[in-house]
């Protein structure tokens, strides 16, 4: 973007001079700016200079861009871009710092957090006051005050004492005093001479200081090396006992670096394993159908109803460990399945006075999909989803446990995490998995924290939960992006195995030397060495210096479900196709040598009890699980045909006579509401019910030789009977035996939980040009000239034309005639004031007809709201 010849005086006045698609740059990378349309460019300057904005803004940049900003923030307002690169770049020059800093200044700039031309930079007001030094706030780059905010608080006297004592001549004010004392920092020739008359132990506590923090602590009676130091200005005295290093001598001995190590580069992704690509998508496909096989053991266990839910929402610890130990997982995994069904609105609670969490009819519908498309459904919803399972069994702001399905869990940089990591898998060579701390490095690169680097923050925490998770669901295989979760990101194919990645830049050759005490080398005079340097005191050299390559950004929703399919396209090939068979042992067990078909699976898991997983499933046959599948309506010849019809072995004879012993048996006694009551023709078995201990509990009593009564429910008295051994029915109140089904409950239709958005979407391309439209209308509205009138002056200041409604009316006919444009002022139904430039067409009956300038369609609007009328000079419409 060209700079106008007139330098800008605002923001306002740069954004005035920008093109739209320089607008629509601003407008995309700020969404917030655009959540409503500001009414004109004023407005959006304003907005783009708020304190929340500009956080916002600066929390999205990159570690290079935000140290870039923290130069400006110290640097001179204005300052010039020599200045700036100064500061970036030291007194020697870095190639790379130096090639890197026009795009990051562009950056900036196209955000709008930087203004004006080169030699008159500018950053907003509210991100210096967000990121220059201040004893409150101390800045990143461990620089203090200047010379002469440090002394603001000083006597005259004391500053003529420091002046004379670095050798300066005294002057008749404080003030020439100070930027004689600045300048006297900032010449590195004097400067030097000054520092080679210091005495080594003087020289050592800058060291201490010089990288900061730039405040130290002194007695009353400061040590001599103290008082070298603070009678000629190197430390200045800020509070009673408090000194200060001011900013001009920091960077000195610096060599004019603002930050210890510029990062101009983001750090690689390293590769720590290597594997063949149908090795990994062998491995994630065998991951995703262990993904499926869980989420439906799940589902399955919760048919009849799961857990109740919590009064404060979600699962309690007891419940959760249930489901760990059903799912045999740990309860961390247990959860993130938990949670992964409800984002995919599998599972919800069901909204009954008793709430309990059950299986929604969209899991119905989802068993019925092949399974390649269930998956893909399921990776969908994880890769959108912004609830976090990862931080169940936690605590919120209030000190409280955060459950699994419960309130709390939404951590909106979730997707972005998500995406961004799987991202840098993508650019990877073909089967590499990375370093996962390789990839956090990078991730703190791109989303710097300000302030301390912990080790527990939130982002790097969703990383690595991010990197476990898609091993578990199957979009990775041994660390590394299969085929289809490459295309479920709708990424690019993978680089050839032995290619480096892209997005790191060249490799490093070696360090920059470095003076004493850390000083990059070319510091016109070293501190001597105080505290060991860290790794980060070295700066690597490379022979290029590109910025990062594009970003993989999220898929347009319209786009995400055309990727899902194309995943599971690559998927189904590589899952086990479902069989039509099992084979039956002489131990009351069936092994399954692979998935079951639906059908076969689903009638199997009622006959019988999962006895273990894996390749194989086996399947053991006990009284119970028989029994369980005549409740729910099939007969032993049912079971013996269906049996036959599915195994490839034949039908053992001990569980041939399982089944007949168990249906002989099933019915015979029959349990009803009266409270409840037991029914049996053979008064026989009622008699050694009576007798025995176990049915005490239950409180039963003889009605007739084939009836007995309880006081306890048909439910709890159908568990009581069949946990002494019988084989109970129950029936309804006309006397036919109740046939129960698995899934018989269901929550009524739920829809998925939606994510909670982190700030504003961003604004696709038609909302981009009818808010450029709009602001460039609105724009003009308030700030086009007026034709000067003498019946009443033209409003200024933003303030609405005022005419009489005559003259209103006579200006709007006029118009017409002559087809000129006209500035109203206009207050609309609910009193809210606004400005607008019209062409008008028609004026009748009370009611002018216009063209809209500002909205740029044709309005018909009241007279008697249209506050006054003002003409516009002729060279503006």
């Amino acid at each position: 973007m060209s700079e106008p010849a007139t330098p800008p005086r605002s923001l306002a006045e740069a954004l005035r001079a920008r093109d739209d698609a320089s607008l629509a740059v601003l407008l995309r990378s700020r969404p917030d700016l655009v959540t409503p349309v500001p009414t004109d460019l004023t407005q959006l300057a304003t907005r783009a200079g708020t304190r929340a904005s500009v956080v916002r803004a600066l929390e999205r940049l990159d570690r290079f861009a935000l140290q870039t900003a923290e130069a400006l923030a110290v640097a001179a307002d204005p300052a010039t871009y020599a200045e700036l690169l100064g500061l970036m770049a030291g007194a020697d020059g870095d190639p790379v710092v130096a090639g890197a800093l026009p795009q990051v200044l562009g950056t900036l700039r196209d955000q709008a957090l930087v203004w004006g031309g080169d030699d008159r930079l500018r950053l907003v007001r509210t991100a210096r006051e967000l990121l220059a030094p201040s004893p409150q706030h101390p800045s990143p780059t461990g620089l203090g005050p200047t010379v002469r905010e440090a002394a603001a608080g000083m006597s005259p006297g004391r500053i003529q004492e420091i002046v004379t004592a670095a050798g300066l001549p005294s002057t008749h004010d404080a003030v020439s005093a100070l930027d004689a004392l600045t300048a006297l920092f900032t010449d590195r020739r004097r400067m030097a001479a000054l520092l080679d008359e210091a005495p080594a132990d003087s020289l050592e506590v800058l060291s201490r200081l010089v990288w900061g923090p730039p405040y130290g602590q002194v007695t009353a009676d400061p040590a001599p090396r103290l008082r070298w130091l603070m009678d000629r200005g190197l430390l200045l005295s800020t509070a009673p006992g408090t000194v200060v290093l001011p900013r001009e001598a920091a960077l000195h001995l610096r060599g004019g670096r603002a930050h210890r190590a510029t990062e101009p580069l983001p750090p690689s992704v390293e590769p720590a394993a290597t594997h063949s690509a149908q090795v990994v998508d062998a491995t994630a496909a065998g991951q995703a159908y262990t993904a499926l096989a869980t989420v439906e053991e799940l589902l399955k266990d919760w048919h009849e109803g799961g857990p109740p839910v919590l009064r404060a929402g979600g699962l309690s610890v007891r419940d959760l460990k249930r489901t760990a130990v059903a799912l045999d997982v740990p309860e961390p995994v247990a959860a993130f399945w938990v949670e992964l069904a409800y984002a995919a609105g599998l599972v919800a609670s069901d909204g009954e006075a008793d709430e309990r969490y059950a299986a929604t009819p969209a899991y119905d519908e989802w068993l019925e999909r092949p399974a390649a498309e269930r998956w893909a459904a399921l990776a969908r919803a994880w890769l959108a989803a912004t609830r976090t399972a990862g931080v169940v069994g936690g605590r919120d702001a209030k000190d409280r446990t955060l459950s699994a399905l419960g309130p709390g869990l939404d951590r909106s940089a979730a997707p972005e995490v998500r995406h961004r990591v799987l991202a840098l898998l993508a650019v990877l060579p073909e089967g590499s998995a990375p370093a996962a701390d390789s990839v956090l490095a990078r991730l703190r690169w791109e989303r710097p924290l300000r302030g301390p680097q912990r080790d527990d923050d939130l982002r790097g925490r969703l990383a690595r939960w991010t990197l476990e998770e898609a091993e578990r669901l199957g979009v990775t295989g041994r660390g590394a992006l299969s085929s289809h979760g490459r295309a479920l990101l709708g990424a690019p194919p993978a680089p050839p195995a032995g290619t480096a990645d892209a997005t790191a830049g060249p490799s490093a050759t070696g360090p920059i030397a470095e003076g004493p005490a850390g000083a990059p080398h070319g510091a016109s005079h070293g501190v001597p060495a105080g505290e060991p340097t860290g790794p980060g005191d070295k700066l690597p050299v490379h022979h290029e210096h590109p910025r990062p390559v594009e970003r993989l950004d999220p898929l347009p929703p319209a786009e995400q479900a055309a990727a899902a399919a194309a995943a599971a396209r690559l998927l189904a090939p590589l899952l086990p196709e479902p069989l039509d068979h099992v084979l039956l042992q002489a131990d009351l067990t069936a092994v399954a040598p692979g998935p079951l078909r639906r059908p076969l699976a689903d009638t199997l898991g009622v006959l019988a009890d999962v006895e273990s997983k894996g390749g194989a499933t086996v399947y053991r046959f006990t009284p119970g699980s028989v029994r369980r599948a005549l409740d729910a309506g099939r007969s032993a010849s049912d079971l013996h045909a269906f049996l036959a019809q599915h195994s490839r072995t034949p039908v053992p004879q001990p569980l041939a006579y399982l089944i007949d012993d168990v249906a002989r048996r099933h019915g015979q006694l029959r349990v009803g509401a009266a409270s409840a009551y037991v029914r049996c023709d053979d008064d026989a078995l009622l008699n050694e019910i009576l007798a025995d201990k176990r049915a005490a509990g239950l409180r039963l009593r003889r009605l007739a030789p084939t009836v007995l009564a309880a006081q306890s429910d048909p439910a709890t008295l159908l568990e009581g009977l069949r946990a002494m051994g019988f084989a109970p029915a129950a029936e309804s109140a006309e006397g036919d035996v109740l046939i129960t089904r698995a899934d018989a409950h269901r929550t009524p239709p739920r829809t998925a939980p939606e994510p909670v958005p982190d700030g504003p979407p961003a604004p696709d391309a038609t909302l981009l040009t009818a808010a450029i439209r709009a602001i460039r209308a609105g724009d003009l509205a308030s700030t086009a000239p007026r034709r000067p009138s003498g019946a009443a002056p033209a409003a200024s200041g933003g303030e609405l034309p005022r005419t009489t409604s005559a003259e209103t009316l006579a200006t709007m006919q006029a118009a017409v005639l002559t087809g000129e444009a006209l500035w109203i002022g206009y207050v609309n139904a609910e009193g809210a004031a606004s400005q607008r430039v019209i062409a008008p067409v028609r004026v009748e009956g009370g009611f002018v007809t216009a063209y809209d300038h500002t909205a740029d369609e044709v309005r018909t609007y009241p007279l008697h709201r249209i506050t006054g009328v003002a003409e516009l000079a002729d060279d503006q419409i």
